[in-house]
């Protein structure tokens, strides 16, 4: 395997430089020999601007080719890409400038103006700009001849840093190598059976991730053309489907395709895999999805600092509720607060070990430690149960544990209950303060409009489906749950709404 991960998917071009890489949905798509030179050029320009091995370039742009080339030529260059969220403020921008230091910030046109003092108080030396079709000042490159070689790079060169949404404090900048990106797409790859003629059907964000990493180095290490959407559209990737093998969603792309009469067997007949990530998929959504298409979605797991951990076979049970399996090559773990593995069945925090596992936070040596046990398993700080075939279930972020009257609630277990109760279309379980109990169980739950609910209604159906201690003290109703960009569920922003649930009047 190459160290350089530019080199690696140089290695997997196809042998027709003429193939398409990315195919938008308007434009000229892009060939892989585009890849070559487009990437050359931006080499060169990132070189005249004086960026170098281990400097940084921070982007806060559009989902667009050109993005995608941006960030392939940093790889090429040896700088480390900071991808941020379209959705980010100013002043949040500001932090991250400031935090990363970068020696490049690319942005919307539109925000240059806004970014541009923040820019040179965080002492960065140049802000370019790119849009959505691919124009600003990064096009300058344009004119450059390619640079003749991609700066050499170790295993062990930063190759991304990825900002941790930072809920529950200061945002943290989880640094991967290549070394930790080429071993995570390679075990995929393979995992996933990647083969030559599949083609990804691209519906995600290229900030995250799940979009820029698990999605699109599957499909360059495969040689394999990309049906590039800059936004999910539910109808939009219906009428894909049919040109496309593979398709990478959360469980929000699959609820909302649910929701189109034209999603049915016929549909996808050409489909050979359906993947679900950065949220948990509840069950039902699973189900619906393969008696309307008889796909069953492989359900898998990872995190910013690890890449993917877990998934579920390829052959075998795609069972709902699962994460799956360690990757080959991955060490997984169920532990107690000092780190002992835990017997199997019991609940605990997930602990991982191996090539996909970043080394460390951006500028944070300590919180790093922290982290980090002494034989090298990081403290995923998610709450996990694994069965004696070593099969992984999620059950819960260990912040998001509810300890009421001194037992345990996972709120997992008790969205899944909730999850079920008719006129529910999906629920959040949280705790907050209480003075009896230190915390209450308390469910948010977004009605389906099929019947009238009320929080009686939903006491009834959970008497006797859950020990007394589990089940909700209230009930509150709302029209939709607070996500982030990948679909997970703020629950920081339900316990801030709700937190005077059991004041004392």
């Amino acid at each position: 395997m190459a160290e350089s991960l530019f080199a690696l998917f140089r290695a997997c071009a196809p042998a027709d430089p003429a193939a398409v890489f990315l195919e938008p949905p308007a434009g000229a798509p892009v060939t892989w020999a585009d890849v070559e030179s487009e990437t050359g050029r931006l080499q060169a320009l990132l070189a005249r601007l004086g960026v170098a091995r281990g400097d940084r370039v921070l982007a806060q742009v559009e989902k667009s080719p050109a993005a995608v080339l941006l960030y392939l030529a940093c790889l090429r260059s040896g700088a480390a890409f900071v991808p941020l969220n379209t959705a980010y403020t100013a002043p949040e921008v500001a932090f991250f400038m400031e935090d990363a230091a970068p020696r490049v910030v690319v942005c919307d046109p539109a925000r240059r103006d806004e970014l541009t003092p923040a820019a040179r108080c965080a002492g960065v030396a140049h802000v370019l700009t790119l849009d959505a079709r691919g124009e600003g000042t990064l096009a300058a490159a344009r004119d450059l001849p390619p640079a003749a070689d991609p700066v050499p790079c170790g295993a062990g060169d930063v190759a991304a840093i990825l900002y941790t949404s930072g809920t529950t404090g200061r945002a943290k900048g989880a640094m991967l190598t290549h070394g930790n990106l080429a071993a995570n797409a390679c075990a995929l790859h393979a995992a996933w059976r990647w083969a030559p003629g599949d083609v990804l059907l691209h519906a995600l964000p290229v900030f995250h991730a799940h979009g820029l990493f698990v999605a699109l180095h599957c499909a360059l290490l495969n040689g394999s053309r990309v049906l590039f959407l800059t936004r999910f559209d539910a109808a939009a990737v219906l009428d894909l489907l049919a040109r496309a093998t593979v398709y990478m969603g959360v469980p929000t792309h699959y609820t909302r395709l649910l929701a189109l009469p034209g999603l049915d067997r016929a549909a996808c007949r050409g489909m050979r895999l359906f993947l679900s990530g950065s949220a948990p998929l509840p069950a039902a959504t699973h189900r619906a999805f393969a008696a309307r298409t008889g796909h069953a979605i492989l359900e898998r797991y990872g995190m910013t600092e690890t890449g993917m951990i877990t998934s579920n076979p390829y052959d075998g049970p795609r069972v709902a509720g699962s994460v799956g399996y360690a990757l080959p090559g991955v060490a997984v773990r169920v532990a107690g607060p000092d780190g002992a593995e835990l017997p199997r069945g019991a609940t605990g925090v997930l602990e991982v070990r191996g090539p996909n596992v970043f080394p460390g936070y951006w500028r944070m040596p300590e919180r790093t430690r922290e982290d980090f046990r002494p034989d090298g398993f990081f403290v995923t700080g998610d709450l996990a149960v694994m069965a004696d075939d070593g099969r992984v279930t999620l059950v819960g972020r260990a912040r998001d544990l509810v300890i009421s009257g001194g037992y345990n609630v996972y709120p997992k277990e008790v969205e899944d209950v909730l999850d079920a109760v008719p006129g529910v279309r999906e629920s959040a379980v949280i705790g907050l303060p209480d003075a009896d109990l230190g915390e209450a169980v308390t469910a948010v739950i977004v009605p389906d409009g099929s019947r009238a609910l009320g929080e009686g209604d939903v006491r009834a159906a959970l008497a006797g489906r859950l020990a007394r201690f589990k089940q909700p003290r209230r009930v509150h109703f709302v029209d939709a749950l607070p996500r982030n960009a990948m679909g997970k569920v703020r629950k920081d922003e339900l316990r801030a709404r709700f937190a005077a649930t059991y004041d004392e009047p």
